[in-house]
């Protein structure tokens, strides 16, 4: 519980930054479209899904910073395991009615592991969970042609680390928008 703490706090802060990195001034051009709000965002999934109409942000719909932004696109995965759990299956529901509400995105769903176990057996077990989450997409109705795997093992660490806190990071399932 901590760890999740912990996790969810830090994937806030990472997605508070990316926004303020990429809030640019309003430019007064008479075009006073928007109504000023703001919306919540959350980087690991796990939190609000916020709205996009009227943000001072110009994010396009069914980007991959959307995505990020108002629907999350990662899910973790206990150790040594491929199954969604139940944090894991509400952020795969979000992205399926994001992904609905873009008929025409396409998107790879990324299958990663932490450093522990042979570079073989972590590339296994990334195309595990990366076929994980596209099942799951599919069984709410996202087609299945839509959306392709691809395992990265333990190539492609987020966080660098040897403990538990790292490693929690890295065993993940990550949806990116082609």
């Amino acid at each position: 519980m901590r760890l999740n703490l912990g996790l969810k706090f830090l994937s806030m802060i990472a997605a508070l930054t990316l926004v303020a990195a990429c809030e640019t001034a309003p430019q007064d051009s008479g075009d006073s479209s928007g109504g000023g709000a703001s919306s919540q965002a959350s980087a690991s999934g796990s939190g609000s899904t916020g709205a996009t109409s009227g943000s001072t942000t110009n994010v396009q719909p069914g980007s991959q910073e959307d995505l990020v932004l108002n629907v999350g696109d990662r899910v973790f995965f206990g150790f040594d395991q491929y199954n969604l759990s139940a944090e894991a299956r509400e952020t795969a529901q979000r992205q399926a009615a994001w992904l609905k509400a873009n008929p025409t995105v396409t998107v790879a769903i990324e299958g990663h592991a932490d450093e522990r176990g042979t570079r073989e057996y972590n590339l296994a077990l990334g195309e595990r969970r990366a076929t994980a989450v596209k099942n799951y997409l599919v069984t709410l109705g996202v087609s299945a042609a839509r959306v392709s795997t691809i395992s990265y093992g333990k190539e492609r660490p987020v966080a660098e680390g040897h403990n538990e806190q790292a490693w929690s990071q890295n065993r993940r399932g990550v949806m990116v928008v082609n």
